[in-house]
């Protein structure tokens, strides 16, 4: 087996940690993402992601933990979307794009003096790309209740934020606090964009996010199989690329090992290429006919 797994791979305490967090990262990326694929609110995903990395940039500044920066900018920019946006797509939009332009350019100041001031290296690459080798145990307890309480969130207001994602307005003739719902969607939301950082950095981020919920909603209908599936799709991208990340350290003189980032954007593209083949399309297609027709 080592021309799969390469010396020391299961025995490395790094490994073990980086395994474990970025399978919690990707369970709560991928169920929050079903939701957030299914909103059409991808570019407020990835807006989200960027919006961190003003907080994990300014974080690093003054010598917290990055984690922690990247949560609080996510809920200030979830915050702010929701608040100054309106129901309607065209406003959410308008209201993530003036969020996002802010964001970006105190971004663009933290790390530049990120980078003058600290004399650590590689300070925007772990922002920017993410660097789960170097995760710790205590930075895995932090994601860990963060990202039970994004699920948290999503199991309490999962049903309303269905109903609102379908059609706000009837959403809101039954008393549904549609505000309310997508304020507490944008904050599970921001959970999870925020804690993605660890494994592929705040650049990269909607990959994760968006991807395999994307990738299950083509291939099936049904919410809770969606969940199911888009959670397997991103662990198992997760763990795929952490072990070629891994691997590559072994594949050149330079022992220069590869970003697990790349590994796990590359696996989570082609398996969405996966689902334009025409026999993938004609199965789906023949089963959500058939959905509709046991629906009728």
């Amino acid at each position: 087996m080592h021309w799969v797994f390469e010396p020391g791979f299961f025995s490395s305490s790094p490994v073990h940690v980086a395994l474990i967090t970025g399978a919690m990262v990707a369970v709560v990326c991928s169920i929050v993402g079903v939701f957030t694929v299914l909103r059409g609110q991808s570019f407020a995903g990835h807006s989200l992601a960027d919006v961190a990395t003003a907080g994990g940039s300014g974080s690093f500044l003054v010598g917290l933990n990055p984690l922690f920066g990247f949560i609080a900018g996510g809920v200030a920019g979830a915050g702010g979307m929701e608040l100054i946006g309106v129901r309607r797509a065209r406003g959410r939009d308008v209201a993530t794009g003036i969020v996002l332009g802010a964001s970006i350019g105190l971004a663009a100041l933290f790390l530049y003096l990120d980078t003058t001031r600290s004399s650590t290296t590689g300070v925007s690459q772990q922002i920017l790309f993410g660097s789960i080798f170097s995760t710790t145990t205590s930075t895995t307890l932090i994601v860990l209740i963060f990202g039970v309480s994004s699920l948290g969130i999503m199991a309490f207001v999962h049903r309303p934020l269905l109903l609102s994602s379908v059609s706000a307005d009837i959403a809101a003739a039954r008393g549904i606090p549609v505000r309310v719902v997508g304020l507490l969607y944008m904050l599970a939301l921001a959970f999870a964009a925020g804690s993605s950082f660890l494994a592929i950095g705040a650049v990269l981020a909607t990959a994760l996010l968006i991807g395999p919920a994307a990738i299950a909603l083509r291939l099936t209908k049904r919410i809770g199989i969606a969940m199911a599936m888009s959670c397997l799709i991103g662990v198992v991208a997760v763990i795929l690329g952490v072990l070629l990340a891994y691997d590559s350290y072994y594949w050149s003189s330079s022992h220069a090992s590869w970003p697990v980032s790349f590994f796990i954007v590359v696996i989570i593209f082609f398996s969405y290429l996966v689902t334009e083949l025409p026999f993938i399309r004609a199965v789906t297609g023949r089963r959500t006919q058939d959905a509709e027709n046991r629906a009728g």
